[in-house]
């Protein structure tokens, strides 16, 4: 492979700011897996975010940029999976694409298909695109693309502020967590954060349902572990029974390391023994579906401290994805007042699905 732009190469990152900045050009914020791809005639590789090779896992990708790109270029952009009903992307179904058995990749690469969404232009031919303004680039993009055609795909892009706002409202439901802006006259920049990016933020009342210990810091907190008891809205996965109606949803994570040592002792009086929680009486069928192990990384020890599940934490986060909370969810306050026995998922505000040829299209509502 002889291109302008090598592999590895970082991808241009973004900061997070609360709202919208006028004056750029506005993107949908795609949730998968940032890639690199770069295509050297039949040679194609795919960069990750952290600059490792990922192209072994999607050869559906591989050969969709073969058949729908210019046969020697250099493209940022996103792999991510859709939804069986095309309602939106899947991120778990994504996530299970990354496997060390070739069987198994082969098998999910036609059972759940990967699409690749461009976003830039690092090269083309022999010309490195990389100092050019962003204008210029994604000129060139659409140019390179107009004849692609699916799984390959270029983003949609709009220069008007209110139609980026409507974006960020209705996306979302199509599995998307928010926008990038970018500056039009900006060179690309590996790996320096230099884009923007605007986020989706809500707040939820979880219960505390126990810890694990942090694996650097002895006799410290790593992670607080969540649930919500199953309700009306409860995702319809049938995992209610199997936890005794406490719902694992996710973790927070994020605290100083004074405080990591404190909350030990602070959460001591509500220490039980594992036979008494809730999840300690999971069932032989759940543990057999995976609900047991970690959805990252399956040989992850799980072991945790297990606590009456009657504290409440109000949490910031992004969004839900089922029941689980996409990413970590951030600290905001011990919640007294609040009975542990109703922070259920009906609490929850949930964004209307919406179809992702809706997004691709980048038609305004």
């Amino acid at each position: 492979m002889q291109l302008p732009v090598m592999p590895p190469l970082a991808p241009m990152l973004a900061k997070a700011v609360t709202d919208i900045p006028p004056g750029l050009a506005y993107e949908p914020k795609w949730d998968g897996f940032r890639s690199i791809v770069f295509r050297d005639g039949d040679e194609v590789e795919i960069g990750s975010r952290n600059k490792r090779p990922m192209a072994r896992y999607f050869p559906d990708v591989v050969a969709a940029v073969k058949a729908n790109t210019p046969p020697r270029c250099v493209l940022d952009g996103e792999i991510v999976v859709p939804r069986a009903d095309d309602r939106g992307l899947d991120f778990w179904a994504l996530q299970q694409r990354i496997h060390p058995a070739k069987s198994r990749i082969d098998r999910l690469a036609g059972e759940t298909p990967a699409s690749f969404i461009a976003f830039d232009l690092l090269a083309l031919g022999d010309d490195d695109w990389t100092p050019r303004p962003f204008d210029e680039r994604r000129a060139g993009l659409e140019r390179a693309l107009a004849a692609a055609r699916p799984p390959v795909y270029v983003t949609p892009l709009t220069r008007d502020i209110a139609v980026a706002r409507d974006w960020f409202e209705r996306f979302e439901g199509a599995g998307l967590d928010g926008l990038v802006a970018k500056d039009p006259a900006r060179a690309y920049r590996p790996g320096e954060r230099v884009m923007t990016k605007v986020k989706h933020r809500r707040t939820a009342d979880c219960v505390l349902a126990g810890y694990r210990l942090h694996t650097s810091l002895p006799g410290a907190v790593g992670a607080l572990l969540l649930g919500l008891y199953a309700d009306s809205e409860a995702p319809e996965l049938g995992w209610g029974e199997h936890f005794d109606g406490l719902i694992p949803i996710g973790v927070v994570g994020s605290f100083p390391a004074p405080r990591r040592a404190e909350l030990v002792q602070e959460l001591e009086p509500l220490v039980i023994p594992i036979e008494e929680h809730p999840w300690g009486r999971v069932s032989e069928e759940a543990r057999g579906r995976g609900y047991d192990r970690s959805r990252w990384n399956p040989d992850r020890d799980l072991s945790f401290v297990p606590l009456r599940p009657e504290r409440v934490v109000e949490v910031r986060y992004e969004h839900m994805e089922g029941p689980h909370l996409r990413h970590p969810a951030q600290f905001v306050r011990w919640r007294p007042d609040r009975d542990a026995a109703s922070c259920g998922f009906a609490q929850l505000e949930v964004p209307e699905r919406l179809a992702l040829g809706d997004v691709l299209s980048g038609r305004p509502a």
